[in-house]
Order: C-alpha cells, then structure tokens, then sequence
C-alpha cells in the first residue's frame, strides 16, 4: 500500500515536472533571427498562455521581429522579456493598421455600468452605492464641455469627466476626490482593479518609425496597458529611420485608464519635432510623447530616463498625461512632464527635466522636491487651458537652470487675458510655499533683464492668496521681482526672506 502511495506520488510529481512552468515564443514557431516575422507567434503564445494562466518569457540573445502582420497579442499573465530584442518596423504599416498596439495589457474582469445615480458633488466621499470590489469608476456628464482649447491647436473642448477610486463600500479615495459637480451623469462605468499584481520586465525595443506624412493620424505600435495593478520593470525603448517627417504616435507605454500602477528603470527615447497645420489653420510643431497616461490614478515612475539629450530642441518632450490624479515622478530624467487636460495632485522628487520643463493645468498639490528644471520658469502654468491651478504649489530644494537666451525667468509662468470660455473658472494657485531654491541666471544675456520674477507675464488678475518664499539664491545677483505687472497680483500676501 506505502508503495502503491509512493509509485503515485511518484508520478504526480513527474507530471508536474513536464509541465511547462512558463510559455516561450519559440514554441508557437518563432525564430528570433530578427528577419521572420515573429509576431504571429507572439500573438499566439499569448494567447495561450492566458488561456492557461501561465507567464511568458523571451529567450535571452534572440531579436524577434514585427513586420506587417496584423494583430495584436494580448497579455494577462506575468512576462519577462529579459534581455530579448525586438524589432517593431513601422516604414511600411498601413494607415489602417497604424492604430492596432503591438501588446495590450487587459484585466480578465470587464467593465460594467452603474446606473441609478444622478448627480455627483465635488469632495463627496461615498457614491451611494455598493460594488464588487475595488473599482476605477468614470464618470462623463456629455452635456458640458471642459478643456475648450485655445490657440493653434484650438478645439470646442471634451466632455465633462474625471476618474477615481472606489471601495466595495462606495467610499471614495481621497487621492482621487472629484474636482467637479456632476448636475447631470450621462454615464458612468466601474473597471474593477485585480487584486494581484502583472508584472512586465524586460526587454529591448526599437522602433523604425514610420514614413506618413506629418499630419495627426496617430499609430498605436506600443504597449498599451488598460489593467491595474501592473509592475513595469526594466523596459528599454529606442527609435531609428525618422526621416524629416512622419505621423506621430500615442506613445511607446501608453497606459488607458488604469489604477496603481508602477513603471520602475525603465528608459525611453523622445522622437523628433515635425511641422504640420493646426485646427487653427496655421503652422504649429509637432511630436509624440514616449509615456502617456490618459484616466490614471496612483500612476508612480522611478528612476527612468531617455536615451536622447533632454535639452536637444530637435526633440518633442517625452511625457503627457490627461485626466489624471495622484502621479508621481521620483529620480527620473527626462525632457518634460506635462499634464494637459488637468490632473490633482502631482508629486515630483529628485528629477530633472530638460528644455520643455514642468507643464501643468490642475487641482489640488504639485510638489517639487529636489528636482532640477533647465528652462526659463520653474513651473509652466499651460495657456492653451488657461494657465490654471487650483490648489497649492509647493517647492523644496530645487534649481532652476536658466538657459542661454531666455528672457523674462520666473517661478511660475502662464497667461490668461480673461477672454476665452475654458469650460471652468481658472485660478491661481492659492498657496505658493518655496524654501531653498537656486535660480541660476547667469546665462541670460539680455541687457533689459531685470531679474527673476515670481510670477511670469500673466495678462489679467485672476488668483489671490499667501506667497512665502525663504532661502533664494539668485545666481545673477539681480533682485526677485512678483512680476512685470505687479499691481496684478496686489490680492496675494508676499513675503520673501
């Protein structure tokens, strides 16, 4: 009977050694040799690697080439790209191919609607309503529309809308409070947040952009992640064969509503500045970010950085976000950080960003805490949405590195001349508390320059508060001024010492 026990026991081990522990491409007939086109093998070993609930991982010195295929291989299980290549050839993907992700990160749980609640508060913390579990909910009021753009790139706005977290109890996180009344919900969906954490580590990507021509006819071509509670590790990204035009793109890592996330060492590539016609009918630049964030909460980067000179201006800025809450930038180098269509709370620490800087519309805090900004103002209040922050800055040992050429250095820059319907009242942040800030502005050359202000060419008063600034070194010797219009600002208490 033991035996007959042990035989078994024997055998259910064995079994459980010959099955696999993790799926390799190879196995659904990739070759690796960077010729073949591998990424209908891709497709597949993700396929079936969801289906049995088991991790992928590359094979280390082999380059998997992405040609022309169409598809888009979905991932729901642990990967490891390790040290793989991979070559994503975009010279010649068709413009009705130009939108499909090479992956897409999904959660197994699928959105649903919640119905039955006709109005929201801003700051209200419980929505009235139980749930399964943790959610990222939307809400979206069609009805009114925010973020009406201005300037060459002018729009008639988007629809009301924000995103935040839900617990089972209908409470809402605080780190992601609504900034707005909703009088009328048109709709409003929960996507509930898995419980254990997707990891993605790994791999070399590069890039050879594409060959359209220089009009926003945007190509997807990355990593899409649109489930929460993802570990991104490691993730190397790299562009080759831009020519003096080309379609831009949403971004190598773009992440599409999600919670919780973590993108940790990993290092990006910015893409080059083409010219193109505006909605306004005029010239205007134009790029891609590399990192995009659109409907997050609780999105944090550690230490990533890019492969070009984060103060070339033949290169587009790296990072956008829209409709975001709780972003956290910590020991990151990059060319920029930019929220465009609002964001609460933001956190920068030990960062440096290059020649298009800090860039922000919002609510709530943006600190920065030991960073390094190499451009005219410190803190880049967004124009075309109004120059808006609503809420509190806060700077604690930072610098300012003033680049040659530039003229009129503030702290805090933007312009509204009170003329244009934004969709929302715009404010100048109530509070703005700085201690230990270096502005180097020993490089600005022009002989009208008067110093630094704390407050760059803003065309109206709109904001009135408490402005306390202790520890400044300016590097000219030339004294802080509040700004070219100083009666503007008579509204705010300012003290300097």
């Amino acid at each position: 009977m033991n035996r007959l026990l042990l035989l078994s026991g024997c055998l259910l081990s064995a079994l459980a050694c010959a099955s696999p522990k993790y799926l390799t491409y190879e196995q659904f007939g990739a070759k690796g040799d960077g010729v073949t086109d591998d990424f209908p093998a891709i497709i597949a070993t993700h396929a079936t690697a969801n289906e049995k609930g088991l991790p992928v991982k590359a094979t280390g010195g082999k380059t998997y080439y992405i040609g022309n295929s169409t598809g888009t291989a979905v991932i729901r299980t642990d990967v490891d790209f390790g040290t793989a290549r991979f070559i994503i050839d975009d010279s010649h993907v068709s413009l009705e191919d130009r939108e499909d992700y090479i992956f897409r990160i999904e959660s197994s749980f699928e959105p649903f609607d919640i119905d039955g609640i006709g109005s929201l508060k801003r700051d209200q913390t419980n929505i009235g309503k139980s749930l399964p579990g943790r959610c990222l909910v939307e809400v979206v009021n069609d009805n009114r529309k925010v973020y009406i753009r201005l300037g060459a790139n002018q729009n008639s706005g988007v629809s009301q809308k924000e995103f935040f977290i839900v617990d089972a109890d209908g409470n809402i996180e605080p780190s992601s409070s609504l900034i707005w009344d909703y009088d009328e919900i048109t709709r409003m969906i929960a996507r509930p947040i898995d419980d254990k954490p997707l990891t993605i580590k790994g791999g070399i990507f590069t890039t050879i952009a594409n060959q359209a021509p220089s009009k926003y006819t945007y190509y997807g071509r990355g990593i899409s992640v649109e489930r929460s509670n993802v570990r991104i590790e490691g993730i190397a990204h790299y562009i080759e064969g831009e020519l003096d035009h080309g379609a831009p793109y949403e971004g190598f890592l773009d992440l599409h509503i999600v919670a919780d996330i973590v993108v940790r060492d990993c290092l990006f590539t910015a893409h080059k500045t083409y010219r193109t016609i505006g909605s306004a009918g005029v010239p205007v630049s134009m790029g891609t970010y590399d990192i995009s964030a659109h409907g997050c909460v609780g999105v944090k980067w550690e230490n990533c950085t890019q492969t070009t000179d984060i103060n070339d201006t033949h290169y587009w800025g790296i990072f956008v976000s829209n409709f975001c809450k709780a972003l956290t930038l910590d020991h990151c180098v990059l060319s920029r950080f930019d929220a465009h269509q609002g964001v609460r709370n933001v956190t920068l620490t030990g960062c440096e960003f290059g020649h298009t800087g800090v860039n922000v519309v919002g609510y709530g805090t943006l600190l920065l805490d030991g960073c390094t900004v190499r451009r005219k103002s410190l803190i880049a209040l967004r124009e075309d949405y109004g120059s808006s922050w609503e809420g509190e800055v806060i700077v604690r040992n930072c610098k300012l590195i003033v680049p040659e050429g530039a003229k009129n250095v503030s702290i805090l820059r933007g312009s509204n001349a009170g003329e244009h319907d934004f969709g929302y009242t715009c404010y100048l942040p109530e509070i703005i508390d700085i201690e230990n800030l270096v502005i180097d502005d020993s490089r600005v050359s022009d002989k009208d320059y008067q110093g630094p202000m704390i407050l760059g060419k803003f065309k109206r008063n709109y904001g009135k508060g408490v402005i306390n600034i202790r520890n400044l070194e300016v590097t000219s010797g030339k004294p802080l001024g509040i700004s070219l219009e100083p009666k503007m600002f008579r509204d705010y208490t300012i003290s300097v010492r």
